[in-house]
This record gives structure tokens, sequence and C-alpha cells, in this order.
């Protein structure tokens, strides 16, 4: 079982301006006056210590993750990020011509990041191929539908020539889909969003982005950590810091990363994903976010064994 991540950006799309990448260069370089690189070898491993903020990206797409483990694959929201996935899958071999795919899409619910990429999902527009898109909201074909009509888009849903369906799941339910044991729940954020746990083999994976956490002895947040429990990756909204999601963001329906260090510690979580980064953050605000989040795990529960990962567009996890 394996997640990749496609999309990790909140709220909006990211680019990479000319000024940062020019940025990112220049700290290289004053870095490596002082290491007698001589070798392309000795490049490679100087690249390698540098921090990740400076020798990547976390990259600039909206939401979307894939969970692997069986011949079917599993999405989870299609943001921009829906768009480098179909590319890549394409470009391996698979869906198209004889080898048509079969696609399982999670969308936790319908907001501009989590389901602007499905235009450009090129394996749509394949025939042969099958999209299966799952959700709780019941209007998920009208919406999508919406999205690609004239005004707002030139390629209605009707030319994806790929065979299209759409299944409405209930909550608290559990579902048998694509070797996976899929169950929803309801997240608070507005026009509700809902998070899906994944289990397969006796791993577990949660996806849980778009909720707001408020209280932490009502019953949802309760339910919310027995949904959590024992996850193996749990991928977290941790959109704001502290402040943010309790003052001027408080309502906006996204969550703190100290919040996720808590749920997850509560629910006894393996490891912790910060996912659905704000887009106004640079590389270096959120490799510092990074650092903060596990400083605090040490001061909240140190004995627990809790890794910290930060969202990357690209970070493949082997579970």
């Amino acid at each position: 079982m394996y997640v990749h991540f496609w999309g990790t950006r909140g709220s909006l799309p990211v680019s990479m301006t000319a000024e940062v990448v020019r940025g990112k260069i220049r700290r290289a370089l004053l870095e490596s006056r002082k290491q007698g690189l001589k070798t392309d070898q000795d490049v490679e491993a100087f690249l390698e210590k540098l921090p990740f903020s400076v020798r990547g990206t976390y990259g600039g797409n909206t939401a979307c993750v894939e969970i692997g483990g069986g011949e079917e694959t599993v999405l989870c929201d299609a943001g921009t990020g829906l768009r480098d996935f179909g590319n890549a899958f394409l470009k391996s071999g698979r869906g198209s011509g004889n080898n048509p795919a079969v696609f399982h899409l999670f969308i936790t619910h319908v907001h501009w990041d989590h389901i602007q990429g499905f235009p450009f999902f090129v394996p749509a527009y394949i025939p042969g191929n099958r999209i299966i898109v799952y959700g709780v909201h019941q209007d998920l074909r009208r919406c999508l539908t919406r999205q690609q009509e004239s005004p707002f888009f030139p390629a209605p849903l009707s030319s994806m020539k790929g065979d299209i369906r759409f299944v409405t799941l209930q909550e608290a339910r559990e579902y048998e889909i694509a070797g996976f044991k899929v169950r929803a729940i309801r997240q608070n954020h507005p026009g509700d969003s809902y998070g899906y746990s994944f289990g397969r083999g006796g791993q577990k994976v949660v996806f849980s982005t778009d909720a707001e956490h408020k209280g932490e002895n009502n019953r949802h947040a309760e339910d919310i950590v027995e949904f959590y429990r024992d996850a193996d990756l749990l991928i977290f909204d941790a959109q704001y810091n502290l402040l943010d999601a309790i003052d001027t963001k408080e309502n906006w329906g996204h969550s703190s990363n100290l919040t996720g260090v808590e749920l997850a510690v509560r629910a006894g979580v393996k490891r912790l994903c910060l996912f659905h980064t704000e887009h106004s953050y640079p590389d270096e605000m959120i490799e510092q976010f990074h650092q903060d989040t596990r400083k605090y795990l040490k001061i909240h529960a140190e004995s627990h064994p809790l890794e910290i990962l930060a969202a990357y567009d690209g970070l493949l996890i082997e579970l």
C-alpha cells in the first residue's frame, strides 16, 4: 500500500516566480562556495544536504492524492494535481488503447480547489476508461456538469468519452471498493466536507482535509478521534497556524498544525502528514511550519512515537 501526493495546496494553485527560483539558486551557490565540489558525486551529496526548501519545492497543485495497492486506482479529490496524475498515468502506458483503466475518485466536497482539475483529467476523455466518482453530497453530478458548462469551460462533461459514473455514499457505512474498506465521516466545513478512511491488509489511511476542529471534549471530536484511531497515515488539514485558526480565520473551515498533533496523539496515529498547505506560504515558511510542528509534539507528547511529515507535490509514502 502506498500514498502518492499529486496536489497538496489549499484554496488555490500556486506558481513559482522567476524571482523565487533565482533566490533558491543564489542560496545554493552561496552554500557551495566552501564545499570544494569537484565531481558529480560531490554535487549530488551537496544537494542532498541542502534544506528541502532550497533544493526543492512543496509544489503548487491543489488537492489530489493517490492511494495504491491494487489493480484499480483510488484517488482523493480532483484539484489541479489530478491533471498531473492523469498525464503521468498515460505516460506509463496505462489508460489508453487496449489497456483501459478504472479510477475510483472520492470527493470530499465541491469547492473549486477540490474539483477544478477534473476538466483536465485526460483519461476521462478516452473511451474504455471508467471513472467512478464517489461522495456523500447528493449533487456531485450536477456540480461537475455545471463546472464544464458554457461560459465557464469550452468542453462539456458530455465530451468526456470515458464511462463516468456517480455513486452517493452514506456516512458511517462501510463499503468494499477496489479492495479497500472505505468509510466516510462528516467534517465541520462550510457546506460540509467528508473525510475518508481506507483500510487494506491491516493498514489504514485517513484522508481528512477541509475540516475545522473546535473544542476537545465534544461528541463530534470524539467521533473524529475514533475515525482516526490507529491510522498508519493521517492526511490532515493543517492550513493555518493556531492563531489564525482560532482568531482571524475562525469559521473558515480549516484546522491548524497543532490541532493535528493533538488529535493524532489521542487517536494513536503513527504518521501525521500536514496537508492543504496555505497558498500564501513560500517554501521556507512551510519548512519552518513543519519544524515548529515537530517541536510542539515534543512539548505536548514527547514519548508518543508520531512521525510528522509535510506534504509536497510528488511525495511518495510506502506503508
